[in-house]
């Protein structure tokens, strides 16, 4: 009888939970951190995730965009994150790469067989669904010559910088060290410490003013604290000897600063082929992604968000969508632009004052560069260099990325270079206003002025803009945990992603943003404080091996 019970009251919650309506998860934009969270949500929940997202491309700027045939990373994105959990999620996706014949297993992770890569995966010849793992390699242009980035002290680098200059910096960095100073306001100050004037002036000034347009002593150090963590001349020399005498085959590198990282994993068609996957497994779980449709209102209701308002931007309609939980990824001077009723005075007049940079990528198609390198015996090979930061002052662009060098399959015809210029403005700056026609010509100007190609020899290009592509640390950015807090206060939404926080986050770490507000609707948790602090902690809040 007891059974029978049993099997009448399971049969009878089964018909109860049927009849239940299903809970609804408002998301605004398909970037990593949208589609990380609408996947979580079908795969651990009966919640129905319903995405918003403005572009027609999936991946936010984590996209990938194609030129006849060859496809452009916006930005260059790495697969590696010290997070266990993020690493296993891309790799559950996308199968790492076979591995040549007689290669070294490699590991991810020491402690879980369940990370263990044999070398046995796909072959990317014949499969597209399949992660490649990459070489990195990034440089310093600057006086017209490479530098190692970070920089390493190396007797190459000595050398290039001459013996004044060398000395200037060894004061310089010995003074930083004897008198450090207290905790630095700005990050001027930040660069000093951590590298001596000397070298903040060489290497470090120049290039971060023309990514954000303003000068350092007025960006937050908590710019610096984020980016670079623990980078110092000291682990940088440290990394450059170890490297001579071992060098580390596990994909994991968790001992190793992320700028000093020897290797990365990269999806086959690029970045946003993650995302299009990603996408396709939230639709079969029976999410919804809706592409063309910006979300310009929310409406509250006390501590609750009910609606959004979205316009189709091809029809012009709107429509009021009402949910249970809402997660944005938009930037949040549009979101608090956009609430209804409006946020206090003091909060709105901090939104207002938050600064995006604004991002432009020429993408140039060439037949060759006019710097080579020698490999072997290949007297006139392709640099193998992922990106390069042109230091050089003469000129506009501040990134150099190479396409073939990410993935092979990038290119249409691998007997050409695909190259992608990065141009650091705002949108109000004559830089954003130029015609497409006239953005090219600058790029083909430049990076034939600074000796890197002959104009000459360039196919086809295009250009592709970018708004509000990095949160700024200046502005009314000193005051934005009193803004964070007004935001907080509405207990079923979440501000997750890069500019969901006006935090420069990274691909991982906005993804680490989505998991957890996602574990918090299951746990029934209302703090936020949890999301805040991810690339704040060490590991990422996991043990270090």
């Amino acid at each position: 009888m007891s059974d029978q019970r049993s099997a009448a009251q399971e049969a009878a919650a089964n018909v109860k939970a049927e009849q239940r309506p299903s809970r609804k998860a408002v998301i605004i934009g398909a970037g990593p951190a949208g589609l990380t969270a609408a996947y979580e949500l079908t795969a651990k929940s009966d919640i129905v995730p319903l995405v918003l997202e403005k572009s027609r491309r999936m991946g936010g700027i984590s996209c990938t965009v194609e030129h006849q045939g060859n496809r452009i990373d916006i930005g260059g994105h790495r697969f590696f994150s010290k997070s266990d959990r993020v690493m296993q999620w891309w790799m559950g996706f996308m199968p790492l790469e076979a591995l040549p014949e007689g290669a070294t297993q490699i590991t991810y992770h020491r402690r879980s067989r369940d990370l263990e890569v044999d070398g046995q995966g796909p072959d990317p010849a014949t499969e597209d669904r399949v992660m490649l793992l990459r070489q990195r390699k990034s440089r310093i242009y600057y006086l017209r010559q490479f530098f190692d980035y970070p920089i390493s002290l190396s007797p190459d680098t000595l050398r290039k910088l001459g013996l004044m200059r060398t000395l200037r910096i060894g004061l310089s960095y010995g003074k930083s060290m004897l008198l450090p100073g207290g905790e630095p306001e700005n990050l001027e100050e930040f660069f000093i410490q951590r590298f001596g004037k000397e070298l903040y002036l060489t290497f470090f000034k120049d290039y971060t003013e023309k990514v954000w347009g303003t000068p350092c002593k007025d960006i937050s150090a908590e710019w610096g604290a984020q980016r670079i963590k623990g980078l110092s001349i000291l682990k940088a020399v440290t990394h450059f000897f170890k490297s001579l005498f071992k060098r580390d085959r596990s994909i994991d590198q968790k001992d190793t600063e992320t700028s000093l990282i020897e290797q990365f994993l990269y999806p086959k068609l690029g970045p946003g082929q993650m995302w299009d996957v990603v996408a396709d497994e939230v639709r079969q779980g029976g999410g919804t992604i809706h592409t063309g449709i910006e979300v310009r209102r929310l409406f509250s209701d006390g501590e609750r968000i009910v609606a959004v308002e979205a316009v189709d931007l091809a029809s012009g309609e709107t429509e009021r969508i009402e949910g249970d939980f809402f997660f944005s990824t938009m930037p949040v001077q549009q979101l608090v632009e956009g609430l209804e009723p409006p946020l206090p005075e003091a909060a709105a007049e901090i939104s207002r004052g938050l600064v995006y940079r604004d991002f432009i990528t020429v993408g140039l198609l060439l037949e060759e560069l006019e710097i080579k390198e020698r490999h072997g015996n290949d007297n006139g090979g392709l640099i193998r260099d992922n990106w390069i930061y042109i230091q050089e002052p003469d000129v506009q662009v501040g990134r150099l990325q190479i396409f073939n060098n990410w993935s092979p399959y990038m290119v249409a015809d691998p007997g050409t270079v695909w190259l992608g210029l990065e141009y650091f403005c705002n949108d109000t700056d004559a830089l954003w206003q130029m015609s497409d026609e006239e953005m090219i010509e600058l790029a083909k100007e430049e990076l034939d002025h600074i000796d890197i190609i002959d104009r000459n020899k360039v196919i086809t290009g295009t250009v592709l803009r970018v708004p509000k592509t990095y949160p700024a640390y200046f502005g009314t950015y000193d005051r934005f945990d009193t803004l964070r807090q007004h935001l907080d206060r509405f207990d079923n939404l979440f501000l997750v992603g890069r500019n969901g926080m006006h935090k420069y986050n990274n691909q991982d770490h906005s993804m680490l943003t989505a998991m957890l507000a996602v574990e918090n609707i299951l746990q029934g948790r209302t703090d936020k404080s949890n999301l805040w602090s991810v690339n704040t902690e060490e590991e990422y809040h996991e043990e270090k091996s």
